[in-house]
């Protein structure tokens, strides 16, 4: 595969940070009262928007709780998070390839921009991305295709010359709803036959089988 653009989901694509996520959850909900989860449980809302992620593993549906709860959750974030997020073996070995070959490499993502520089930074890698779009943004999350849309945008390219990638379904739904090409990574919590349902030039089992 050869593309101008690849576009990146982060966790569980690029990174695994769910012994971070999960330990965030554990102590957020210890302090909250809540009933604890499973971390199987924790684990599948990896990728989700954090005020979904919240709502599923608390039952809270009231938004101003929800965001309340979202901010204590970055305090423990803060604490925890990046010193427990590790890049997959091949994700520097990926990215330096393709930024070799001429391509341009963004980070679409439901995470925070400062979150996931934070990693990038301390890894050393962080020169090989373009930019991240981040919760912050505040454009409509996967599978909405706006991330995508204004990353193509921001890059002035043909949608045929991008491919997004990723290990959720959510990420194969927008890149459908996008009109770009898909990759899906089997690093994350769905399987391959769920990537089958979607478009998709590729289902891999590591990064490295990109290049």
């Amino acid at each position: 595969m050869s593309y101008k653009v690849y576009l990146f989901d982060f966790d569980y694509t690029l990174a695994n940070s769910e012994v971070g996520i999960v330990k965030c959850f554990e102590l957020l909900m210890e302090q909250e009262g809540y009933p604890l989860r499973p971390k199987d449980e924790i684990k599948r809302t990896i990728g989700l928007p954090m005020s979904e992620a919240l709502s599923i593993l608390t039952g809270e549906v009231d938004e101003a709780k929800i965001q309340e709860l979202k901010d204590k959750y970055t305090v423990f974030a803060d604490l925890y998070m990046t010193e427990n997020t590790y890049l997959y073996n091949d994700t520097k070995m990926v990215l330096k390839t393709l930024k070799e070959r001429g391509a341009k490499i963004a980070i679409i993502s439901s995470k925070t921009r400062r979150r996931i520089m934070q990693t990038l930074t301390r890894d050393k890698i962080d020169d090989l991305v373009e930019f991240i779009i981040g919760s912050e943004d505040k454009y409509a999350y996967k599978p909405a295709p706006d991330g995508i849309l204004e990353a193509v945008k921001r890059l002035n390219v043909d949608k045929k010359d991008v491919i997004y990638i990723g290990d959720n379904i959510v990420d194969a739904q927008a890149a459908q709803n996008a009109q770009v090409d898909f990759a899906g990574v089997l690093t994350g919590n769905n399987i391959k036959a769920d990537f089958a349902k979607f478009p998709h030039v590729k289902i891999m089992n590591c990064l490295q089988e990109l290049i």
